[in-house]
């Protein structure tokens, strides 16, 4: 099993050494806001895998001429990029369950007795009509 990638294990001179930076450049990396490493009882610096592989990420765009400022917003940019696609991701899962509750509904309809009831809250499906408007209601969490 490997370890948690949020796990804070590694000292400030371990963390330099693996992304080739110097200490106090991390250091001022914490101090502008573009990382935030984990802290001791004591106060001691703690960077994760992911702190290092963020780390690395920050050289590489500086060496590659982008600001400190330039480099912020690609994070921030990257962060919201990732924060949206886990969002879509979820809300296509959400419209597969209720395409799926649908066609459950819809075929115990057909199965279902003229007289009976349906068992459902769901709303009864017709034919589109091109001059009505759809309204898609959900239930809250």
């Amino acid at each position: 099993m490997s370890p948690d990638p949020k796990a804070a294990v590694y000292v400030i001179s371990v963390a330099a050494e693996l992304t080739g930076l110097h200490p106090q450049t991390l250091r001022t990396y914490e101090r502008l806001g573009l990382i935030t490493p984990g802290r001791t009882g004591g106060g001691g610096r703690r960077y994760s895998h992911r702190d290092i592989e963020l780390l690395r990420q920050i050289a590489e765009l500086t060496s590659a001429g982008i600001g400190i400022e330039g480099v912020r917003r690609i994070l921030q940019l990257e962060n919201r990029v990732q924060a949206l696609s886990t969002r879509n991701e979820e809300l296509v899962e959400e419209l597969e369950k209720m395409r799926a509750a649908l066609r459950e509904a819809v075929a115990g309809r057909r199965t279902a007795s003229p007289i009976a009831k349906p068992s459902n809250k769901l709303p009864v499906l017709r034919r589109p009509d091109p001059d009505m408007s759809v309204v898609v209601w959900r239930r809250g969490r």
